[in-house]
């Protein structure tokens, strides 16, 4: 018998594959704001800038508001380009997220069938018009039990009172029953900390942790979570 009964589950990086849908927007965009073509160079260098401006997010150094138009302003200014497209530009990015759907490791299938064992909670940082395309979109909406959009609880992972909102909604007694599972050790695993919770580090890529953050696990495939859960 598992000693877990909640799973949070982070979404973008973990349950989708980011990159495969901000690839997809930033191309679609481009064509449809006549900026030429979007080469994979230029999509990687804005990732850069991207992670930047969610990091500062997360260490509450500017608000949401801000760094989403800002990263493309500084995005744009880079590449030699009209940086005053950037608010409409990211308005149309939002929605553009969510058409978009790439599952990493048959995510929604280890989903489903932990969904018989365990309550599954889904705790984002993504905008509430992106998310919310992306639930609809992926059907993930309609097979979990809670959904925690940073936007509409009004605090960012990892701060400890979006994790104060989640124990509180969800009913959860014993913290050692939980177990957050994110790609982000700024956000996810620093967040599983901050609220005294197990923490699983979701690394595909087999990046070198050069934090001062110890995940309670490990794993660079989502199947790997049978072995710690069960």
């Amino acid at each position: 018998m598992s000693k877990y009964k909640y799973l949070l589950w982070d979404i973008d990086g973990t349950i989708l594959d980011f990159e495969s849908a901000e690839k997809a927007a930033i191309k679609t965009l481009f064509e449809r704001f006549n900026l030429g073509e979007c080469s994979d160079e230029m999509i990687e260098r804005y990732s850069k800038i991207n992670r930047k401006y969610w990091q500062m997010l997360e260490r509450g150094e500017m608000s949401k508001e801000k760094i989403l138009v800002e990263r493309f302003v500084e995005f744009f200014s880079k590449e030699g380009m009209d940086a005053g497209i950037s608010d409409s530009f990211n308005r149309e990015y939002q929605l553009a997220l969510g058409d978009t759907i790439v599952f990493c490791d048959d995510a929604m299938d280890i989903i489903k069938e932990q969904k018989k064992e365990f309550e599954i909670v889904l705790v984002t940082n993504g905008t509430a018009v992106a998310q919310k395309k992306k639930l609809e979109k992926s059907g993930l909406q309609d097979i979990v039990s809670h959904i925690f959009i940073s936007e509409i609880v009004g605090y960012e992972k990892p701060d400890i009172n979006f994790f104060k909102k989640v124990i509180s909604e969800v009913g959860i007694n014993d913290l050692s029953e939980v177990l957050i599972i994110g790609d982000s050790l700024t956000s996810d695993i620093q967040g599983g900390y901050n609220a005294g919770i197990d923490t699983c580090w979701y690394n595909p890529k087999g990046i070198k942790n050069e934090s001062s953050l110890s995940p309670t696990y490990i794993i660079q495939n989502l199947h790997d979570l049978d072995s710690i859960v069960n």
